[in-house]
């Protein structure tokens, strides 16, 4: 089968999504998990600590700056992360859908130098998270949140994150059946919404301390 980015937006749209076992393994594979991880857009809410570090302002944060530099970054092997499940072919693949409108990165910069990120596809009024990366604490943490703050902004209505782990657990990640995920999918293609709409840094954090946890 040849893959291309129209087979990976259509995947999307049937709710499955492209993965390889290594990054060193040419070949790609379709996912379909039985449960799926979202985080509730509208509802989601972050703490009084990580808000705290985002008034702090340590980090520039920009939308589709680098992301180049942020997918090879999550390709990359670390400590905490011994194998990836990127591969060159998804790199090329997701940086042409990138050109054409459809993915996108959110970057965290300190002293000019990229340090977190993340990255993902959007489709509707839905955001498929693909993976984060995060060279200095709070940093990829942030991306997510300023993510979330456009998503709200641009009334986006359903963030994938594919799977649950205890990371995305503590930043508001739930488990759904696959039934009702593709419900939500279903949803979220039914309207269309531009994530490279210009919003400005004011709004996004007018709508940061709108989430922040009351207690």
């Amino acid at each position: 089968m040849n893959i291309n980015e129209e087979t990976i937006l259509k995947s999307y749209s049937l709710g499955i999504f492209p993965m390889s076992e290594s990054f060193d393994d040419p070949n790609i594979y379709w996912i379909n998990p039985k449960k799926r991880g979202v985080i509730p857009i509208n509802d989601f809410k972050i703490s009084k600590n990580l808000r705290k570090e985002i008034k702090k302002k340590k980090f520039v944060i920009t939308i589709n700056k680098d992301f180049n530099g942020v997918i090879k970054n999550c390709a990359k092997k670390t400590k905490n992360r011994p194998s990836t499940w990127i591969n060159k072919e998804i790199i090329k693949l997701y940086s042409n859908l990138h050109k054409i409108g459809h993915a996108h990165s959110i970057e965290a910069w300190y002293k000019n130098k990229l340090v977190g990120g993340l990255y993902g596809v959007s489709l509707g009024s839905a955001f498929f998270g693909e993976s984060m990366f995060s060279i200095m604490s709070n940093s990829s943490k942030i991306c997510l949140i300023f993510l979330i703050a456009n998503l709200k902004i641009k009334k986006f209505t359903l963030l994938d994150t594919q799977f649950v782990n205890p990371h995305l657990t503590k930043l508001g990640a739930v488990e759904i059946s696959r039934k009702k995920y593709l419900k939500m999918l279903g949803n979220s293609l039914k309207k269309n919404v531009n994530f490279n709409k210009k919003i400005s840094q004011s709004s996004i954090y007018d709508i940061i301390q709108s989430m922040t946890q009351t207690s």
